[in-house]
């Protein structure tokens, strides 16, 4: 089938899960596409929609107009194809994603045979559309109720391990809430007796056990860039800490997703939230405003740790949002009020548990580049008592030439300083 050259509105082009053939994406791949897209274009990479301007080819390159525009809309150009029944969208969303760019996983590939085959075609017709021989679609097509069971049991475990609720769970897989209840009892019992699991849930692989309460580090994780995001590493030596395997962490700002990835990797259970997710996450990260009051956790006696990572107050400035209700947007004194207010809403409902807070002072976008010390403020202002206080200072790098001029021109000092309190409640 041979499509046409188009153009419309981004927000117009919808996507549709029932019919896209890819079911997750990678984050570090919609980064590289954001910042090549008028390569991507110049090259006549277009995204391909169908005749109801669903899309059918191009997910990561979607997500990457979306991360750049940031709520803005613009024309672009699109590859439209006259299809439009479900059936026949599909069957083409899988041929063009077979064909060409990032390739569907062996995984997606065998979803998308299954689901070709309940359509209706043949064996033959399968194989061609997939770019695969047909004994492997007879392969995929035989152990279709095994894996699908495996699979089924795998999207409980993870939905668990992000804190949603068993009739949540039982809703999302379609079975009933006691098949969920009894497959999370199995879970517990038996996760931590694979071997490599078990290891990286007690931090004993890719992890250096921090000694002191200084951390320092010369280059940041590679991941998805956010603004504001703190090294995953921080939250990482605080999970060794304070934490053990499944318990839950709790992080409302957790836009940038590196929480699910370490909580991930370390077997804790977590609920993330955030005022403004990234793009590619927003479908991990549920959206919430923590100024209009706390999340709603499913079982608090089960949280171990909140870590709270909130704007810096001036230094994230109009850079979520321009809300006056926005952490970064306040006046100083009600910045600090309502910070405090969160800190000491979350230790209500924890019992023998711990809050961390990483901040650091603002000195260079502060009034007339005053100091301002919200680490002092904190201390001063939540009550509880303090279990310990960790240093994770900035790298001289971070500060412009201009700012080093300054420093010189007025004597002063940059601050490189940001701490981690961490509160027992």
């Amino acid at each position: 089938m041979v499509p046409v050259v188009d153009e419309l509105p981004l927000s117009r082009i919808v996507f549709d899960e029932a019919i896209y053939p890819r079911k997750s994406h990678d984050p570090q791949l919609v980064q590289r596409y954001a910042d090549a897209l008028d390569a991507i274009e110049a090259r006549q990479q277009y995204l391909s929609i169908s005749a109801d301007d669903k899309l059918l080819d191009g997910k990561h390159r979607w997500l990457a107009y979306r991360k750049v525009l940031d709520g803005d809309d613009r024309t672009v150009k699109v590859f439209r194809y006259d299809v439009r029944s479900p059936h026949e969208q599909f069957q083409l969303a899988v041929r063009l994603n077979s064909d060409h760019g990032a390739q569907l996983s062996d995984d997606d590939k065998q979803q998308d045979a299954i689901r070709l085959y309940n359509f209706g075609y043949t064996y033959d017709t399968i194989a061609e559309t997939l770019s695969v021989g047909k004994r492997k679609v007879s392969d995929w097509l035989s152990r279709t109720v095994k894996e699908e069971k495996d699979r089924r049991n795998r999207k409980i475990f993870d939905m668990w391990l992000a804190c949603h609720t068993q009739q949540e769970i039982a809703d999302a897989v379609g079975c009933p809430q006691q098949t969920v209840a009894d497959q999370i009892r199995g879970f517990t019992d038996s996760v931590l007796q694979n071997r490599s699991g078990k290891a990286a849930a007690e931090h004993a692989t890719g992890f250096e056990a921090p000694i002191y309460n200084i951390w320092k580090q010369q280059e940041k994780t590679p991941g998805s860039t956010h603004f504001g995001n703190s090294d995953v590493r921080w939250l990482d030596n605080l999970l060794y800490l304070y934490t053990q395997p499944l318990d839950v962490v709790v992080d409302p700002f957790a836009g940038g997703g590196s929480t699910i990835d370490v909580c991930n990797k370390r077997l804790r259970r977590f609920f993330v939230s955030d005022r403004k997710p990234i793009v590619e996450r927003e479908h991990e990260i549920r959206q919430h405003d923590l100024t209009a009051g706390l999340p709603k956790v499913p079982r608090w006696k089960d949280v171990q740790l909140v870590y709270l990572d909130p704007p810096y107050w001036k230094q994230a400035e109009g850079r979520y949002s321009d809300d006056p209700t926005d952490l970064a947007n306040m006046p100083l004194n009600q910045f600090h009020e309502i910070l405090a207010g969160i800190i000491e809403a979350f230790a209500l409902k924890l019992t023998d548990a711990y809050v961390a807070l990483i901040i650091q002072p603002t000195q260079w976008k502060a009034p007339e580049k005053q100091f301002t010390d919200h680490v002092a403020e904190m201390l001063r202002r939540v009550r509880r008592p303090v279990e310990m206080r960790f240093s994770v200072p900035y790298e001289s790098q971070q500060c412009t030439a201009q700012m080093v001029e300054w420093a010189k021109a007025h004597r002063q000092c940059l601050v490189l300083t940001r701490e981690i309190i961490v509160w027992r409640v």
